[in-house]
């Protein structure tokens, strides 16, 4: 298989060991990556304050929302080039330091304009550190140790988007927003400090300049149509609940040119030989089935996370601290169950492992489609996130090992910057997806629910009742008890229809769960973690 161009094969027989601890490298490259991913979603709940305090609209802030994830999208699949060019150690302390300077600027912006600016640069900054991350640890660890250091990985990942809504309404609500962004500066600190200290790179990972008669070689075209394709699809996927989709000539405008700027890269990074994104990993079966896999695992991850709160808050009533509390049960189940799955790796098929996680996954939201209810009590709630987590913790790092476990070690950085892609995009396009079919099943449920409040219902006159001598009780005027009771109604009968559209949707991600079952055997029926395969390319 061909290499690509930020890449020098490593020396036959090359043997490297990091000098620190590996094990306190996972923790440290980790905690940075747990505070960028923390930041796509600990914004969400800030918005409205943000809007009142730089004296904008709500619909006007959310493009500090959308500015972040269309520069982090795009400096995904190009941050193993910049990797080469500077050095993989140098380029994740570059997006340490700068990510945590945009974080004090966003704080202290006095403009919607200049937050927006901010965040652009944060997300360009942040969106190095994913990759960097990942390709760090795989290079840190021996094929038979990654499982567990994956399990760090996977920790920050899933636990980090989940956690972010509720510190963000925590710290909105306690202090102010600007405090959402202030936070990450000593942690930015601390965790540069630290990469400087113990982070270094192996012979194959070190900077090479990609010089020739002494001038930088860049893909600029590549890089141009990167930038084009998945910034228009980032804004699509981001603004389009809220534009209308397709009905909007913003979103078709923006839809035909992420189609053109991705068919586009497509077709020159395979046909150039200077990429800047060797998407020719893709011919190993082994990544790209684990590629296909985290997209499938990255859709219905954060679908769900934002499906449950969404629920809680926007339906059933809930706080923002009390939808975080109904997510939190589930994290610390996976905190537990990961290291197990660890263990298990190089006992059984690794490819069983991921079957088997698909189809508790898939029964688990089943069951969300079974017990969601007007009246559905917070323990149940809570439980419902509990079993999708048992899933999702057979799912993550038996992905990632496998993935991974057939690829040289030259090829470790863009396959980490697709891998981290794909996850980045399917979670977007599962966020996207899902909103949106909430609306419009909505709208459907209600429709049909309506045909029942009429006059000639006696379920209807049945509740009308109820409900006008309810309000008799609670000494509503008479004049007034009709228009009262009806008022009522309504409201029941809406949350009733948003509720039956949420069932909906966690019956589709169940289907999409199911389906994706048998596409594990993909894998080959290896051990991950035993005596693989570890550097033959396929």
């Amino acid at each position: 298989m061909s290499e690509g161009p930020v890449e020098s094969a490593a020396p036959a027989g090359v043997s490297w060991t990091p000098k620190a601890n590996p094990w306190l490298i996972a923790v440290v490259v980790t905690s940075a990556a747990f505070m960028e991913i923390l930041d796509t979603t600990v914004v969400n709940v800030a918005l409205p304050h943000i809007a009142g305090s730089l004296s904008a609209g709500t619909d006007e802030a959310t493009w500090a929302l959308t500015s972040y994830l269309v520069a982090n999208g795009i400096v995904l699949p190009i941050s193993g080039w910049f990797s080469s060019v500077l050095g993989r150690k140098r380029y994740f302390m570059i997006c340490i330091m700068m990510f945590t300077i945009c974080s004090l600027l966003c704080g202290l912006a006095t403009s919607l304009p200049q937050l927006v600016i901010f965040r652009i640069l944060q997300g360009f900054f942040g969106g190095g550190l994913q990759p960097s991350q990942q390709s760090i640890i795989l290079d840190t660890f021996p094929p038979a140790k990654r499982g567990a250091a994956f399990s760090v990985t996977a920790i920050a990942t899933i636990v980090a988007p989940v956690l972010g809504p509720t510190l963000g309404g925590l710290i909105t609500d306690s202090y102010s927003w600007r405090w959402i962004f202030f936070i990450n500066v000593p942690f930015g600190i601390i965790a540069w400090l630290a990469v400087m200290r113990l982070v270094e790179d192996p012979p194959w990972a070190g900077a090479q300049g990609l010089r020739k008669d002494g001038k930088l070689q860049v893909d600029y075209i590549g890089l141009s149509l990167i930038s084009l394709g998945l910034g228009c699809l980032e804004i699509c996927l981001d603004r389009g609940e809220q534009e209308g989709w397709l009905g909007s000539p913003f979103i078709r405008t923006f839809g035909i040119f992420a189609v053109l700027g991705i068919v586009g890269a497509v077709c020159w990074l395979l046909s150039t030989d200077k990429p800047i994104v060797n998407l020719r990993v893709l011919k190993n079966r082994t990544f790209a089935t684990g590629a296909f896999m985290i997209f499938v695992l990255g859709a219905v991850l954060y679908s769900s996370s934002v499906l449950l709160p969404q629920l809680a808050q926007q339906t059933l009533g809930y706080t923002a601290l009390l939808s975080g509390l109904l997510l939190s049960p589930g994290g610390l189940v996976m905190i537990f169950l990961i290291p197990i799955v660890s263990r298990m790796l190089p006992k059984v098929q690794t490819r069983i492992l991921i079957a088997i996680g698909f189809t508790l996954l898939g029964f688990a939201l089943l069951q969300g489609h079974r017990l969601l209810s007007a009246q559905i009590s917070f323990t149940d709630l809570m439980m419902l996130r509990i079993y999708q987590m048992i899933g999702l913790a057979l799912l993550f790092v038996p992905i990632s090992m496998l993935s991974f476990s057939t690829l040289k070690p030259t090829e470790n950085r863009d396959a980490s910057s697709l891998y981290t892609m794909f996850r980045n995009i399917a979670g977007s396009i599962g966020i996207a997806v899902s909103t949106s079919a909430i609306t419009e099943l909505s709208q459907v449920h209600q429709s049909y629910l309506s045909e029942h409040l009429n006059p000639f219902s006696q379920p209807y006159l049945d509740s009308l009742a109820r409900n006008t001598s309810a309000l008799v009780s609670q000494g509503v005027a008479a004049t007034n008890l009709t228009n009262v009771a009806n008022g009522v109604m309504l409201k029941t009968m809406t949350i009733q229809a948003q509720v039956q559209s949420y069932a909906d949707v966690f019956t589709y991600c169940a289907v999409f769960a199911f389906l994706a079952m048998p596409l594990a055997f993909l894998f080959p029926p290896t051990k991950a973690g035993g005596k693989g395969r570890p550097g033959a390319a396929e």
